[in-house]
């Protein structure tokens, strides 16, 4: 099989020749997660921790590509996390968002997205959400590369 055939998002590719040199950590790096559950399909919007609160939702595989993920995105924030393209009940997705516009009167909403076409669905459950509320909440797209550079960070 031709290591470039078939759908971006699942065409094997293959990092370990494009390794950088081994980068040696001084002092353990402590969770930032400040919350549970974080599945999209299981959080409570009702949940305190979401009330005022600066958002990010995250597709699944972002955690894993960016190696400083709990210090420059999760530090400070209450997260979700889903998957666009394996997850179902993508509307029950775009109720949950709203309701964190809306009930929950979120500060903002971060959607921390992979390079692959089928992870700008996640982008687009948000905006959806948010063209159907009645309240305005600054959505910030970050759309990362699968070897875990940020290629774009854009106010939506």
């Amino acid at each position: 099989m031709n290591e470039f055939s078939g759908c971006p998002g699942s065409r094997m590719l293959d990092f370990r020749t494009h390794e950088k040199q081994e980068q040696t950590q001084t002092a353990e790096v402590k969770s930032q997660l400040r919350q549970w559950p974080i599945q999209l399909h299981l959080i409570s919007p009702q949940a305190p921790y979401y009330q005022g609160a600066d958002v990010l939702l995250a597709a699944d595989c972002t955690a894993y590509a960016l190696g400083n993920f709990h210090n420059d995105y999760l530090k400070g924030t209450s997260i979700a996390i889903a998957c666009p393209k394996l997850d179902e009940g993508q509307d029950i997705y775009v109720e949950k968002i709203k309701s964190l516009l809306e009930d929950y009167k979120i500060n903002t909403l971060t959607v921390l997205i992979m390079q692959v076409p089928c992870c700008m669905g996640l982008l687009n459950l948000a905006k959806q959400a948010a063209e159907s509320s009645n309240r305005k909440v600054p959505i910030k797209s970050v759309v990362v590369s699968l070897q875990g550079e940020i290629l774009s960070e854009d106010w939506v």
